[in-house]
C-alpha cells in the first residue's frame, strides 16, 4: 500500500498527533517548559509553511486544470 505523503503532510490531525507525540518525548527526558515550547513553536510553525505550500499547489493544480479544459 503506497502512502499518500503529499496528504499526510497536509493533515492538521498529523501535525497535531506529531507535536503530541514530540512534546511527550521531550517531558519524558526532562527539557524545559521553555525548551519544549520553543521546540513546538518550531515545528508548528514548519507544518504551516508545508500546509500552505501543499494547499496553493492544489489549488495553482486545479486554476490550470479549468484553464485548460476551457
Amino acid at each position: 500500500m503506497k502512502i499518500d505523503w503529499k496528504r499526510k503532510l497536509s493533515s492538521r490531525k498529523f501535525w497535531a498527533a506529531l507535536i503530541g507525540f514530540i512534546t511527550a518525548i521531550l517531558v519524558a527526558i526532562n527539557f524545559t517548559e521553555a525548551e519544549i515550547a520553543q521546540i513546538t513553536a518550531i515545528v508548528s510553525a514548519f507544518a504551516t509553511l508545508i500546509i500552505y505550500i501543499l494547499t496553493e499547489g492544489y489549488v495553482d493544480g486545479k486554476r490550470e486544470e479549468n484553464n485548460i479544459e476551457i
